[in-house]
């Protein structure tokens, strides 16, 4: 673990990093909330592709019909 002066420039070191990745404009948050385009109709969670929420539907959600969306979806 560093101490002292080593802390002290490691955390300035670590703030340039996280200051220039802001100005830079990524933001993780937001490149995941646009990589899930998939919204479940019972329980509105987001998936990233229809295999994905084929599968979430079959597993969460047995005695509900399939949506049309998926029907013809291979799992």
């Amino acid at each position: 673990m560093a101490r002292g002066q080593q802390k002290i420039q490691s955390q300035q070191k670590n703030q340039k990093k996280a200051d220039a990745a802001r100005k830079a404009g990524i933001d993780q948050k937001a490149a995941a909330a646009k990589a899930l385009n998939h919204k479940c109709s019972v329980c509105l969670a987001m998936m990233p592709d229809p295999k994905t929420y084929k599968q979430h539907f079959e597993n969460k959600h047995p005695k509900s019909p399939l949506p049309a969306e998926l029907v013809d979806v291979a799992a």
